[in-house]
Parts: C-alpha cells; structure tokens; sequence
C-alpha cells in the first residue's frame, strides 16, 4: 500500500512509527497498517460552500500573507484618487446641477437647448395641421438624447463612473466582498473558476484522469459528489498522488486503495481524518491559515487594505515571534490558529508540530492530537526522550550543556571566583564534562544515564563513579576509562562545570518528575527524532510549582527541535516548534540555531509578553532571526523600539504649515483686523504650506505602544524565498 505522504510507509512494529507512541509508556504493539474506516466525516469547511465549490474556487498569486482563497486583487494605486467625502459630496452636487438644468429647460428658460428641435424639425409637422404625432415623436427621441447628453456630462463632473466601481458593483457581486467564497468569476479583471464539470474541475481528479486512471478518479468523484470526503481527505490523496507521480511503479498499490477505501484512502496513523473542532478558518488547498483582516486605512500600504493576512509554512519556515501582555490574544488569536492548522496538515501527510504550553493554556482538547505529554503529572500517559532519540554523545551533551549552561550569566563560579559561566567557551567545556560522563555509561550500560544517575556523577559521588569504572572496566572499553580519568582529574578544580551542571539537572530530580526520562527501556518516551512522521504533540510543562524547571525544559526542547530538524533526512514534511510561552528559553546558540532552520522547512513560533524576557544581548538578535513578527496592543516603548528598528524606515511626504502675521492691505484692512483682534483675541494670519519627502519610521516605538487598538497587532511576514511584507495593521480573529 502507498503511504500517504513522501515519508514513505510505515512498517508494523517499526520503531519510528509514530503509532507505538499513542497508547502510553509501555512497550506497545503497532496498530494496524490500515485503521477501520472513522465515521462520516464534516464537510469543509465546516460552514460555507460545498467541497467541489471550494475547490473551484480561485486562489491567484498574491503578495506574502495575503488570504488566497477567492482574493480579488485591488486595482492599481490612483495617487489622484478622491476620499470618499469628496467624492459622494461631488456627485450629489453634480446630480443636483443636472437636475436643475433639466428643470429650466423643460420649463423654457433655457431656449437655446431647444433651437436644434426647431432647426432640425420640418415645418410640415409643426402647427395644428402638421403631422403631429411625428412631432412629438422628434421631441422626446430629443429631450432623450439630451438627458443622456446631461447624464454624461454631469456625470463625467460628479465621477459617477468611480461612484459605480466603488460602491455599486461590489454589492451586485454579492456578500463577502473582495474575499468572497465565489471569488468573482466571470468578472472582468478577476480570476477565472475552473467551470462545473469542465475538464479542468478539480472535483472530478483530471491528474489522474490524464494517466488513464478513470475508475479511480470516479470512486474519488462520487466521494466529493456524495458528502464523504472533506478538504483533508482531498489534500491527503492528493499528496499520496504526487508521491506516486515520482514513483509510478506505486500506481497499481495507489489505485487499489483508492478503490478500496474511497476518501478514507492513506489516512493517517491515527485514524483521524479531521480534527474534533476547529477554531479558525482554514484553507488546506494553499496551507493557508487566517489571522485577521487589514482594516483600510491610511496606515496600512494600499496593497494590504481591506485584505485578509493568513499564515502558511512558507511563511512560518522563517520563524515567527509574537509579542504582546498578557490577555493581549497570543494563544487564542495567534498560537492556537497555528497549532491548528499544522496539526490538519499533519493528518493530511504535509507536517509534524510539537505545540508546548502550560497546563489548560488553549492549545486544543487531546483529541486533537496522537502525542500529549503532562510533564510532573503522574497520570500522563507519556513521557519525555531527555536526549531527544540520539545515540551520538557527544551530541546529546551538546545539547544537554547549552540548555544547562546556555542562558547562564558570566560571574565568578566556584573557590576563587574562577571560572564564569554564560560564554561559548564554558559551553563548550560543560559538554566535554557531560560527554566525559555519559559515553563511559552508555558504553557500560548501553544506555544513557538517567537524570538520577547523571545528577550523582556529576556531583562526584564515589560510589556512582566507581561503578561506572567498574562497569567500564568489565566491558574493556579503553577509551570510556580514559574519559573518566580525564573526568576525575578536572573534578574539583577551580572552574570546573560539574557542579553547576549537577545543581541544574537536580531541578528535574524532583519527585514530581519520578518516572519521566527514563532511559531504562521500560518505555519508549517521545523523542523529536520521531517528527520524520507526520506527528502532532503536545507538551504541558509543570509551571505551577515548577517554574524553573518548566524554563529548563522548554530551552530543552528548542535546542532538541533545532538540532533535529536539522538532521532529518526526510524534509518534504514542514517541521515547527511552538513555544506557547519561550520566556527565557533564548540563548546565543539557539538564536543561531533557529537562523538555520529556513533550508530545513522548518520553523518555531516563540510567544513573548514582553522582550523583557529575552536577555538584552540577544533582543535585537532574537528580532532579527526570525521573518515573521506579531506584535500586539500594549506593548512597552521599549519593546516598541526594538521593532521600529527592525522595520526600518520608508521615504514620506509631509506638510509643513506655517502661520505668519498677516501685514497685508491698505489702512481700511487693517483696522478692520486690529478690530476683530480686539473682540476675538485671535491675530490675523497668512497660512504657507511647505511639501517635503523625508524618511520616516514604519512604526515609531510610541505608535506601538498607544496607536494599536485592543485585539490589533502590527505584523510583518516573510518568505523563504525574501519576499517580505511591509508592517500591517490588523484586527485578530476576522
């Protein structure tokens, strides 16, 4: 059977399917390769048009973070464009005129708009003995002719063409304006539908029609036709197609499971084929997921108003930071709509995300997802890879040192005030301790140490060392008791890591945690190396009781996720980290790190209630390493600076008015001034107006803070590719 996505197919009982991992931290048997059918799925979208409507529906190329689905682009900037004031004022006025006009006329006070009638109409019609009906007939073909003379003139005046494009014919579209489910076909200027039924309809599957596969794109069309497959479903298939398009000796195994199965076809592991409940709108097709609506405004570039922005992977493989207080709309108007979205796109075969938050932070029901992981609560059904699936050690004690030791300041450490931590150097020299350690046990046990057992050598316990020599000494490892000698010696020297390492990972040696990182074999806890696999999870941290632990183990997975996405030989699924709270998680190492993920596809989303929570090296750092930016009402000028930095400024015209004594005149004048200065209190003055074009900040530090309204937020979206978008201003949730 062909797998749904360019993963490749999962054997049973195959350690890296993801499917051993749902149902607890036993050794469990593998489900079955093809899950029974769930029941009828939704329609999708789950309120709106038909599945076959909504494919059919255009999504033409737009700008980065633009809503595709149904977008009508704007027509080009008029810089002589008339507000609307103006305009409607000009042609009520115009309509007035032309009204009048037409009054005096008809009543005879304006003859010389009746001389052509009486030039151009014969004498033998006129009089009571001429043909009258004739005449009358000649009159109104005239007084026609010169209403619409009057209409066109007038209206060329008041621009009621402008009138018609702008507020008429939107409304004879119909409701949802520019992002309309229609999308406008047929109207000049927007994009085409492919037409019900056409060749080109893609509810009736002409790729597979073009291969000759008519029995297949039947069943698949029947499915759409009959209310039994969903966007998801399509989006999956679809996939598993253009899988197979690389490899056809896959089609006969592609058709048969087609046939077979219909639109539940290479679902996903899980079974699932849709998520319980869905918080924002979604379009599958494009990736794409809504953010919010771009009002129309001054403020906002005139390519973005009016418009909707949305979210993809090709926006999100360059990272994205949201800031913004507490109860600003992070989780709910932002996070959540991501997790969202990449979990439907994990069932769908295209991508794994790891979500991570606190306990009831609103990153879904567990429903949603085949992973949830409650770190410190004893009921989890889950635990936690502390070395995230690798067997290398020196890898695993690079990563583990720059989580210990990563965000650590520079200060005296140990007898003496020798040896501060916080630099790239005493990283470096945490890991050769932490490797010195956990190879000679991984050599001897063949496994890594658990956090008890790493905890006691690193505090140099005797006993815990000399029965790790021993063991050593029983395998005939040479290089293992080198590496516990060279451990010994540095043991107790000024500067050495060992103890701040130990009383860093004792934050973990907690009974809260008692079952959690074992490396026993007793269980397969999750590890980032599983995200080959189209995975959705979700992590609690302990942040009740448990706040410095939570940070440690949020740095953790970061520089786990970081490490891994990097070294994943299957990149065709988009990998994404997101950190519901990333309060000092940041280190120089991970902001690198998190630099390198755009040729990975791959990307994190860190929320932060304020750069504050950022040290202040890595601010400006940490802003600049990530390509999309949400910022949202109530920030502070100070984290406001950071990102009118970040934007840069923009070349502006500005008008300069200066108001002058007005000397003007003759005696008579003045006076008549000097005595209404006397009455009013207010001098007379003459008004210049100076134009210039200057450069200007996007948006200054003190707009950020007090210009953006409650459930508003500025941001800025980047592409892998560079195509960036300009700061918008936009309202959450629409």
């Amino acid at each position: 059977m062909v797998n749904g996505g360019a993963h490749g197919a999962w054997e049973a009982g195959d350690p890296g399917d993801p499917r051993r991992v749902r149902g607890g931290r036993g050794d469990l048997p593998a489900m079955p390769l093809t899950p029974p059918a769930p029941p009828m799925p939704r329609q999708a979208p789950a309120a709106g048009p038909s599945l076959g409507e909504w494919l059919r529906t255009p999504r033409p190329e737009v700008g980065p973070g633009i809503w595709r689905y149904g977008h009508r682009p704007r027509p080009p900037e008029d810089p002589d464009r008339l507000d609307d004031r103006q305009l409607l004022g000009g042609a009520a006025l115009a309509l007035v005129c032309a009204l009048l006009v037409w009054s005096l006329n008809y009543n005879g006070y304006i003859p010389p708009l009746m001389w052509p009638l009486d030039w151009f109409t014969p004498d033998s019609w006129k009089g009571a003995s001429g043909n009258v009906d004739a005449f009358v007939a000649a009159a109104y073909a005239y007084y026609a002719l010169l209403a619409a003379l009057l209409a066109w003139g007038f209206g060329k005046i008041g621009h009621w063409d402008e009138i018609w494009r702008r507020y008429v014919r939107p409304r004879l579209r119909g409701p949802g304006g520019p992002e309309g489910a229609t999308g406008g076909a047929g109207l000049p200027g927007d994009p085409a539908a492919a037409p019900p039924g056409g060749p080109a309809d893609p509810a009736l599957w002409p790729q597979l029609r073009a291969v000759g596969e008519h029995a297949a794109a039947d069943r698949l069309t029947a499915e759409i036709h009959g209310g039994r497959m969903n966007d998801v479903d399509y989006v999956r298939i679809d996939r598993a197609w253009q899988a197979v398009r690389a490899r056809y000796e896959q089609l006969p195994a592609f058709t048969e499971a087609v046939l077979d199965r219909g639109a539940a076809a290479f679902a996903h592991p899980s079974g699932d084929r849709d998520l319980p409940v869905r918080a924002a709108r979604h379009d599958l097709l494009t990736g794409q997921v809504r953010l919010g609506a771009a009002p129309d405004e001054e403020r906002n570039p005139y390519a973005y108003r009016g418009v909707r922005l949305a979210l993809e992977p090709a926006l999100l493989s360059t990272s994205m930071l949201v800031v913004g207080p507490s109860a600003a709309g992070k989780t709910s108007r932002v996070v959540r709509p991501v997790v969202e979205s990449l979990a439907l796109q994990a069932l769908a075969g295209r991508a794994a995300v790891v979500a991570v938050g606190t306990a009831g932070a609103g990153l879904g029901p567990d429903e949603a997802y085949d992973v949830v992981i409650r770190l410190g609560d004893p009921g989890s059904a889950h635990d936690l890879d502390l070395y995230g699936g690798t067997d290398d050690p020196d890898e695993a004690a690079a990563v583990l040192a720059e989580v210990l030791v990563g965000d650590a300041p520079g200060g005296p450490v140990g007898p003496g005030g020798a040896g501060g931590f916080g630099g790239e150097t005493d990283t470096r020299r945490a890991a050769t301790a932490l490797a010195q350690l956990i190879g000679p046990h991984r050599t001897a046990h063949g496994r890594f140490p658990s956090v008890p057992e790493l905890r006691e050598l690193l505090d140099g316990v005797p006993v815990a060392l000399a029965a790790l020599r021993q063991a050593c000494e029983a395998a005939g490892d040479g290089a293992a008791l080198r590496e516990l000698d060279a451990r010994e010696r540095q043991a107790g020297r000024p500067g050495d890591p060992g103890p701040l390492l130990a009383d860093r990972i004792a934050l973990l040696d907690r009974p809260a945690f008692a079952g959690f990182f074992a490396t026993g074999g007793t269980s397969r806890p999750f590890a980032m190396r599983d995200l080959a696999h189209p995975l959705r999870v979700r992590i609690d941290l302990p942040e009740r009781g448990h706040a410095e632990a939570s940070r440690l183990l949020a740095r953790l997975l970061l520089a786990q996720f970081t490490a891994c996405a990097r070294d994943r030989d299957e990149r065709s699924l988009f990998a994404c980290l997101v950190l519901d709270d990333a309060a000092h998680t940041l280190t120089p190492a991970s902001v690198r790190a998190v630099q390198r993920l755009r040729t990975a596809n791959a990307g994190v989303v860190l929320a932060l209630r304020s750069l504050d929570e950022v040290p202040e090296p890595l601010r400006a750092a940490a802003v600049g390493a990530v390509g999309c930016r949400v910022v949202l009402s109530g920030v502070s000028t100070w984290d406001g600076e950071v990102f009118a930095q970040a934007w840069g400024r923009e070349w502006v015209k500005t008008e300069d008015v200066t108001h002058n004594p007005d000397f003007s005149g003759g005696t008579f004048r003045r006076a008549l001034r000097g005595i209404r200065t006397l009455f009013t209190g207010v001098r007379a003055t003459t008004r210049s107006v100076t134009v210039r074009t200057v450069q200007r900040e996007r948006w200054s530090a003190s707009d950020l803070a007090h210009k953006v309204p409650p459930g508003h937020a500025v941001v800025s979206l980047t592409t892998v590719r560079g195509e960036a978008s300009p700061p918008v201003l936009a309202r959450l949730g629409e």
